[in-house]
């Protein structure tokens, strides 16, 4: 049986001037599933993840949340309604340490305005190791991380602040094969909770293969095509079936979580 829907796209369509740069999109995100999204560049996904996120309000059509219609006015909305988007930048201070990231505008304080570091530093530990990482010093700036630990942060912060719709916006790009890897694993690590739907938006249709629940593909703005992995078996959407032995040595690698 299917996951139940805790977001859903029907018809949308953003147009700026006389360009549609989305028409007629439908899309699925239930928890416990990874959703990727693919498609070239132009194809809409960055004016799509800037919808459900906020950002940009689409000129029709309607988005869900949790069965209850939604319009985002700006991110705030889309955040307290549980929309929490990982953009590939990272919103992080290489400078700042790992529990300032993890806090940043959001600080604990006491009523004097103290900051309450021994507290976030314990919840920040916390919090990224259920994902995966167990640093030692919370005290450490992130500079000195990797770019898979970097995405782990950001990703267990967006969780930490409510986020029950969790957008990947090309979180392996950039990255050696090796930090490649310990973010599909974070990934996967997430996907296990059952309680939080992912979309992953990738270029990479190898890591797709690997991680992904369901798939929608996007061109000129338009869906091409969707389904789930079983569904999509055998067919040649944007060559999403990569195979061969690049594909058995990354399997192996990403391993069962």
């Amino acid at each position: 049986m299917a996951a139940k829907s805790y977001m859903r796209v029907e018809n949308v369509v953003k147009k700026f001037g006389p360009f549609t740069a989305l028409d007629d999109v439908d899309l699925d995100i239930a928890p416990g599933e990874v959703h990727a999204l693919l498609g070239d560049n132009g194809a809409g996904k960055s004016t799509l993840i800037k919808i459900l996120s906020g950002v940009h309000q689409p000129t029709s059509g309607s988005i869900y949340v949790d069965g209850k219609k939604v319009f985002f006015r700006n991110p705030r909305d889309a955040a307290a309604a549980g929309i929490g988007t990982v953009y590939q930048d990272l919103a992080i201070n290489q400078l700042m340490s790992v529990t300032r990231n993890f806090f940043m505008g959001r600080e604990l304080t006491s009523t004097f305005g103290i900051l309450r570091m021994d507290e976030m530093d314990k919840i920040a530990h916390e919090e990224m190791k259920k994902i995966g990482i167990d640093f030692t010093d919370p005290s450490q700036a992130v500079g000195t991380m990797s770019g898979g630990q970097r995405q782990t942060l950001a990703i267990a912060r967006a969780i930490y602040f409510g986020a029950k719709v969790l957008i990947l916006d090309e979180p392996t790009s950039a990255l050696g094969q090796k930090q490649q890897m310990e973010v599909l694993k974070t990934i996967k690590r997430v996907r296990a909770r059952g309680d939080i739907a992912i979309i992953f938006i990738t270029h990479n249709e190898i890591h797709s293969k690997l991680i992904a629940d369901r798939y929608t593909f996007l061109a000129l703005g338009k869906v091409i095509g969707a389904g789930t992995k079983k569904e999509l078996a055998g067919e040649d959407i944007r060559r999403l079936m990569a195979g061969g032995a690049e594909m058995a040595d990354l399997e192996q690698e990403l391993g069962a979580i």
